[in-house]
C-alpha cells in the first residue's frame, strides 16, 4: 500500500450534501457542504459549487474532522523506553520516527490523521514526544507536525518504581511513590540552578559558560512553560501529588494520560487546568487499575475537565470513533460532544487546535468521510484527507490490493520460472510445479478447493 509520492492536492474540492459534524461553533449541520481550497477549509454550510471546483457527492454520508490520537507509539521502531535511568529527558522520539510504519496507513483507513507519539512509561521523567500527521508516503521529517508545542513524557506508579518488573529490578532509585515525587522536585531544582547559571553567565560573560546539559535544557523548557508535560498516571494520590508539586514551581501540566482514577479528583484537575487523555473502558489489567470505571470520562467531562479518549495501541488507533461512542453509552454524553473526545479536545491538549480538530473556515482540511454516523458500529471510513490531499479511500484501497496481488503473482511466477527446463517446467529436483500448471489442476467449480 505504499505511495510512490504523496497524493496530488486539487486546487478546490466541494463535498456536497452531507451531515457535517464540525466539532466547532456550528455544531452538526444537515445537508451541508464543505469547500476546500489549497488545502484549507474555505466554507461550511449551504454552498453552491464554484466554477472549476471538483465536486464530491456526499449525499447520505457524514463528514467529521480527522481523528486525533493524544497517546500513541506508532511510527517508531518499537523501542520507546530508555530505562537505564529514571530521568531521560534528553531522549527524543523525533530522532527515530518511521514514516513507513504500516500503522499510519491503517489508521488513515479509520479516519485518524494525527497522533502524539510518546516515550514509554519506564521513567519518572522520560523522553521528548513528537506529534505527527499521517502523511503516508512522506519522509521522516515531513510527517512531523512542526507547529505543535514540544512535549515530554512523565510517569507515575508501578512502572516507574519497578514494582512490576520482577525481582531483578529492585535497585534503581526511586522504588517508592514518595521517591517518585521527590525526584521530580530534585529535577526541577537542578533545572532552576542550571537556568540561573546560564542567566548569570549570559549577563556577565565572566569565566567559562556552564556545561551544556541536554537533559536539563528540556527541564528548563518545562519550567518556563515551553514544553508540555504528558503524564502517565492512574491513582488519585499520585495525581494530586504531581499537581501540587508542579504548582509549587508554577508549572501547569498539559495532560494526565490513562488517568483512570481521574473521576475521584476531577474537581482538583479542573482547578489546575490539566487535560485528561483517558482510556475509555480499560481496567483490572494491574493492581493500580482496579478502581477504573467506564464512567470516568463522562464524570471528568461533567466536572469541567477537557477529556479525550486515546489509543495507546496501534490497532485501537484505527477505530477511535467507536471509543468516542462509549462516552454516549457510559454516562449519556451528547453525541456531538462525544465526538469531540477524539477531535477538537485532543487538538487543544496538543496545542494544534488552531490548525486541526474542527471543521472551521481557515483550518487545515483534515477530514474523514463516513458511510453512517461516525459513532455507529456499522459505519465505515470511506475517505480520509490531510491538508486537502486524499490519503485514503476505500475505492483506491481496492485498486492497491488488486495491484499488489498481481505483483505478488508475477513475482512468484518469476521465481518458479527460474527453475530450469525440466519436462513439466519444474525446478530440477523440485517437487513444486509451475504456477500455471498448478492452476490447471484446480477444479474451479469447487470453491473450497480454490480457497485451499
Amino acid at each position: 500500500y505504499g505511495f510512490a509520492s504523496i497524493p496530488e492536492r486539487p486546487d478546490a474540492v466541494l463535498f456536497r450534501n452531507a451531515t457535517v459534524w464540525t466539532c466547532g461553533p456550528q455544531g452538526r449541520l444537515q445537508q451541508a457542504s464543505v469547500l476546500v481550497r489549497d488545502g484549507k477549509i474555505a466554507g461550511v454550510g449551504d454552498l453552491a459549487a464554484p466554477e472549476g471546483v471538483t465536486v464530491i457527492d456526499a449525499t447520505g454520508k457524514h463528514i467529521t474532522p480527522g481523528i486525533i490520537d493524544c497517546h500513541s507509539h506508532i511510527a517508531t521502531d518499537g523501542g520507546i523506553n530508555e530505562s537505564g535511568q529514571t530521568i531521560t529527558a534528553e531522549v527524543r522520539i523525533g530522532d527515530f520516527v518511521d514514516p513507513d510504519d504500516m500503522a499510519i496507513y491503517r489508521q488513515l483507513a479509520g479516519g485518524t490523521t494525527a497522533a502524539n507519539i510518546l516515550h514509554g512509561s519506564a521513567n519518572t521523567i522520560g523522553g521528548q514526544s513528537q506529534v505527527i500527521r499521517h502523511r503516508w508516503g512522506s519522509g521522516p521529517e515531513d510527517v512531523k507536525f512542526k507547529t505543535a508545542p514540544p512535549g515530554i513524557k512523565f510517569a507515575l506508579g508501578e512502572n516507574v518504581k519497578q514494582s512490576n518488573w520482577g525481582d531483578d529490578h529492585t535497585t534503581r532509585y526511586p522504588q517508592t511513590r514518595m521517591g517518585v515525587e521527590q525526584i521530580v522536585r530534585d529535577a526541577f531544582e537542578a533545572a532552576l540552578d542550571y537556568r540561573d547559571a546560564w542567566d548569570e553567565w549570559n549577563r556577565t560573560g565572566e569565566g567559562l559558560p556552564p556545561r551544556r546539559d541536554l537533559e536539563l535544557d528540556a527541564l528548563v523548557e518545562v519550567l518556563s512553560g515551553d514544553r508540555w508535560i504528558h503524564c502517565h498516571s492512574y491513582r488519585q494520590d499520585e495525581i494530586l501529588a504531581l499537581m501540587r508539586t508542579c504548582e509549587d514551581y508554577d508549572v501547569q501540566i498539559g495532560t494526565f494520560q490513562h488517568i483512570l482514577e481521574g473521576y475521584k479528583v476531577a474537581d482538583a484537575m479542573a482547578d489546575h487546568g490539566v487535560g485528561a487523555s483517558a482510556f475509555s473502558d480499560w481496567w483490572a489489567y494491574k493492581i493500580e487499575v482496579y478502581d477504573a470505571i467506564p464512567y470516568n470520562g463522562t464524570l471528568m467531562h461533567n466536572a469541567g475537565v477537557l477529556v479525550s479518549f486515546n489509543s495507546d495501541n496501534s490497532e485501537l488507533g484505527t477505530r477511535l470513533n467507536l471509543e468516542a461512542a462509549k462516552a454516549v453509552k457510559y454516562g449519556g454524553v451528547p453525541d456531538v460532544e462525544a465526538l469531540k473526545f477524539v477531535t477538537i479536545n485532543p487538538a487543544i491538549q496538543l496545542g494544534i487546535d488552531d490548525r486541526v480538530g474542527s471543521i472551521e473556515v481557515g483550518k487545515d482540511a483534515d477530514l474523514a468521510i463516513w458511510s453512517h454516523s461516525p459513532l455507529s458500529t456499522f459505519t465505515k471510513c470511506e475517505q480520509t484527507w490531510v491538508e486537502g490531499r486524499q490519503y485514503f479511500s476505500r475505492e483506491k484501497d481496492a485498486e492497491l490490493r488488486q495491484r499488489d496481488d498481481q505483483m505478488r503473482a508475477a513475482l512468484i511466477q518469476k521465481i518458479l520460472d527460474r527453475g530450469g527446463s525440466s519436462k513439466k517446467g519444474q525446478r530440477e529436483g523440485s517437487k513444486w510445479p509451475r504456477h500455471d500448471e498448478f492452476c490447471d489442476h484446480i477444479d474451479h467449480t469447487d470453491d473450497e478447493e480454490v480457497e485451499r
